[in-house]
């Protein structure tokens, strides 16, 4: 009986035994990475990398010591070397030495575990292209990992660096350089060695200053120092002869940056302490086309602003601007200016809510106003329809206006009165229009900018797709549900503005329209939207889908890389979270890119 008690005892203990060597890792997995030379260990709940990953290309594999079987697929001795290792997301606390044992890495993927430091074994993946090490517990990174030559990207976001090694400038080869939401408090002077990088992000740091050495990265396309403690930035960046994109929000800028970079098209600056825009400052930015300048303290724009003369967007959102002045309708490429939360005096609030177009025209008016003042008796004329025709606005400005008047039908006299003028703009918003006036079609040669906004259409007349010419509509305020799908021929059409509608999906015919640049479409019933479409719409900057009905936002909406504004406040989804929401398009646009399965 006891001998009975000490074999049942002995069995258990073996069985327990069994369950504690058997592999983490499913044998069926390491025999396919034994022949794509791939192996995603991502999300397994891994504390540390099984001995048997280590050696996979080293250690006989089990099939060779059972029956051999010559058939292509199970040639166990050609066999590749790993290139591929994927660990994201595991509770890995440390990374031993034997990772020398896999030679042939060109991607390692070690983001979003537990890892306070590195091997220095790790210096000897010379194959190395591609390291991932974001969202872990790194204070440091070992010198020898900038012995690895051949590694283009490097992204060790989301860690506890303090400092950096000098070594760092070794890495000759790497593009990509991603330092954000760390703890330097400064960069070594180094960083100027890595001469091939195109992409450096500095973001969430505490850095007070940058090295002049920076100058040195004639590559670099694109640079964002947001979020540190800056207070000056070096004139050397204007030897930065790549840079387009330079991002430096949230920092203590008082003044614009002096940076005469020759390509620079994207400045970012909100949040800063800047109170006025100097001439010098302005001069220099010769290609500059979006300028956000957003929740800061500036309190007048100088008459100098028309030396931004490819300026196509210009935020200026929440600062103490009282009065506009009238030059900013004559920069030509204007076609985004963003007003909304500054004190401003002798504008009309609704005249702000009409949007870019309306505010320009505005403005020109004003530079016209005392000549047309002084003949005002004979540049407008009452026909019996009580239609007025400002016939100044329509041989200069090529504007046709007739705007709540809430009028049902647009007079007839109006379009005899523009006849061969070459009007571009038609305003006929505010009135109780049901349908698009027939007549507009007569302006089809030349009409490049209508607003029907605030009527009462229920339908959009694909007689509008007839004028091809439109750069601009705007329908907001109606009641239409959908748009004509030989809206697709409208191949000039730049933006579209559709708020407070109830439309229930995306227009189908938006995905068509390869020209457009900015479509609104807040305050709709809009249940979703397709990013895999969306991302053949390579001009597409502005997109607002805020108060609309979104349960869920698709994580590859992140990789749509040209918005640089998306508005998705007020819907019901839950993520991303309102606290990443409030963040911005960036922050949101970088946590759906990190949620896309790898």
């Amino acid at each position: 009986m006891s001998g009975f008690r000490r074999a049942d005892k002995v069995d258990s203990l073996a069985g327990f035994r069994t369950q504690k060597t058997e592999p983490t890792v499913p044998y069926g997995l390491l025999k396919a990475a034994r022949k794509s030379g791939q192996l995603n260990l991502s999300g397994r709940g891994l504390t540390e990398v099984p001995q048997n990953v280590y050696r996979l290309n080293i250690d006989t594999p089990e099939e060779a010591q059972q029956n051999v079987s010559f058939g292509a697929s199970d040639r166990w001795w050609e066999q590749t070397d790993l290139t591929k290792l994927l660990l994201s997301s595991n509770q890995l606390t440390q990374l031993s030495d034997d990772i020398r044992l896999l030679p042939g890495l060109t991607t390692l993927d070690l983001h979003d575990n537990q890892l306070s430091s590195l091997p220095s074994a790790l210096g000897e993946l010379q194959e190395l292209q591609q390291l991932r090490l974001s969202h872990n517990q790194l204070t440091s990174l070992p010198a020898e990992l900038c012995s690895l030559k051949n590694l283009h990207s490097l992204t060790i976001q989301q860690n506890l660096l303090e400092s950096l090694p000098e070594e760092l400038g070794q890495l000759k080869n790497l593009t990509e350089l991603d330092l954000s939401n760390n703890h330097l408090t400064c960069l070594p002077s180094s960083l100027g060695c890595l001469t091939s990088l195109q992409k450096l992000n500095l973001s969430q740091n505490k850095l007070s200053c940058l090295p002049d050495s920076l100058a040195q990265l004639k590559h670099v396309k694109l640079l964002d120092c947001s979020r540190n403690q800056l207070t000056d930035i070096p004139a050397s960046l204007s030897e930065m002869l790549a840079l387009e994109q330079l991002y430096l929000r949230h920092n203590k800028l008082r003044l614009l940056p002096k940076l005469p970079a020759p390509a620079l098209k994207e400045l970012y600056v909100g949040n800063n302490q800047i109170e006025q825009l100097e001439t010098e400052q302005l001069a220099c930015l010769a290609a500059i086309s979006l300028l956000e300048l957003r929740d800061n303290k500036i309190n007048s724009l100088p008459e100098q602003i028309t030396l931004l003369s490819t300026l196509t967007r210009l935020d200026l959102t929440n600062n103490d601007i009282a009065t506009l002045p009238a030059s900013l309708s004559l920069l030509p490429n204007l076609k985004v200016l963003l007003l909304e939360g500054n004190p401003l005096r002798g504008i009309r609030r609704d005249l702000l809510t009409k949007g870019t177009n309306e505010l320009l025209k505005y403005l020109r008016g004003r530079i016209k106003e005392e000549p047309e003042r002084a003949d005002e008796g004979h540049t407008a004329m009452t026909l019996p329809s009580q239609a007025s025709v400002n016939v100044h606005n329509i041989k200069s400005l090529k504007l046709l206006s007739y705007s709540e008047k809430q009028a049902a039908v647009i007079p007839d006299e109006l379009f005899d009165a523009v006849a061969d003028q070459g009007v571009t703009t038609a305003d006929f918003s505010k009135n109780q229009l049901t349908s698009i006036p027939p007549r507009l079609l007569e302006l089809h040669s030349s009409l490049s900018d209508i607003n029907l906004g605030f009527n009462r259409l229920t339908c959009c007349s694909p007689d509008i797709c007839k004028l091809l010419q439109l750069t601009h509509i705007d329908l907001r305020n109606n009641q239409l549900s959908d748009l004509p799908s030989e809206m697709k021929n409208l191949t000039k059409l730049r933006s579209i503005i559709l708020n407070y509608n109830r439309f229930k999906s995306f227009p189908e015919v938006l995905y068509q329209i390869e020209s457009l640049e900015t479509v609104l479409l807040g305050n709709n019933q809009v249940g979703g939207v397709d990013p895999s479409r969306l991302m053949k719409l390579v001009h597409l900057s502005t997109l607002d889908l805020s108060n609309n009905d979104l349960l869920n936002i698709p994580p590859e909406l992140g990789l749509c890389s040209s918005l640089r504004c998306l508005s998705l406040e007020g819907n019901p989804f839950r993520t991303p979270r309102a606290a990443i929401v409030a963040k911005g398009t960036d922050a949101v646009l970088k946590y759906l890119r990190g949620r896309i399965p790898t």
